[in-house]
């Protein structure tokens, strides 16, 4: 296996690198989006690479963005612009053409279970993102209902931070906000459904959303490893951390170090590195099967 940890594409203007993807302009109405096998914890990125972590999470998102565009439509043109032979063909698999569209500044995050900050937050407050919860959850709890927690879209090494639907509708025009707020819900529902049946919890998620033509639409990713936490179905229990399929698994070897969780990040070693990319395609290959 590979590992692309930057791309540098001379065809085309460079307009962003972010934490995972190279973003390159691809014409008047398009651009090509390029995911890396970068990986990021705690919003700084590593040094160290998972291979072909890129090419698992484009495949996984092109196949969600099939699978939930009866729900809202998405960004993509060309799931695969490039083949495995010829000038470009270390992009194949990790590379999709998507329409430009001006993206909403938040992210919009909904979780199933409690655990990370959303857990934290209960503890502090007994709500999370300002909304009340009833006593008595513990560690990765199951919520009656999922929750839409939104929030900022931080910059590369910055940190995200929870806002409230009222912090909301002073970001986005209200009518959207709520439209973001009823999509968001109604794409992890149907997810979630999808994953459980192949074994996976989808404990939380994080979606993004842009504008096109007045109309909101699916951007970036969807329920990926990277977006998403991934628990196995098999042996869940509340009251303890859940083992995972997403880069949960980096982040609790990285919280044995002496780190203070700025960058630069150090790097990881070979068996955390073989075991997350294990991670990463089996959850595909149980999410995509059949």
């Amino acid at each position: 296996m590979s590992v692309l940890l930057e791309s540098n594409e001379t065809a085309w203007p460079l307009l962003s690198r972010g934490k995972v993807r190279d973003i390159y302009d691809f014409g008047p109405s398009e651009l090509l989006i390029v995911t890396t096998d970068r990986l990021s914890a705690f919003d700084v990125v590593l040094p160290t690479g998972i291979p072909d972590k890129g090419v698992v999470l484009t495949q996984i998102s092109n196949f969600w963005f099939g699978k939930l565009s009866d729900i809202i439509p998405n960004h993509l043109v060309d799931p695969e612009p490039f083949g495995a032979d010829g000038k470009h063909a270390h992009l194949a698999g990790r590379s999709v053409v998507v329409r430009k569209a001006q993206p909403l500044p938040v992210e919009a995050i909904v979780r199933g279970y409690l655990t990370g900050s959303g857990l934290k937050d209960y503890q502090r407050t007994r709500s999370v993102s300002g909304i009340p919860l009833p006593p008595g959850l513990v560690e990765s709890s199951r919520l009656d209902h999922p929750l839409f927690t939104p929030s900022t879209k931080a910059a590369v090494g910055d940190h995200d931070e929870n806002i409230s639907l009222d912090q909301l509708n002073d970001l986005v025009n209200p009518e959207i906000a709520e439209h973001v707020h009823n999509v968001a819900l109604e794409l992890y529902e149907a997810g979630a459904a999808h994953a459980l049946e192949r074994g996976i919890i989808i404990a939380d998620t994080k979606f993004e959303f842009g504008v096109l033509d007045g109309k909101v639409i699916l951007i970036d990713e969807a329920l990926t490893p990277d977006s998403s936490r991934f628990w196995p179905a098999d042996g869940y229990e509340a009251g303890r951390v859940q083992p995972s399929y997403d880069k949960q698994y980096v982040r609790d070897y990285l919280e044995t170090l002496d780190w203070d969780k700025t960058a630069p990040g150090p790097e990881l070693p070979p068996d955390v590195v073989a075991r997350t990319a294990e991670k990463y395609t089996d959850a595909w290959r149980r999410l995509t099967r059949g």
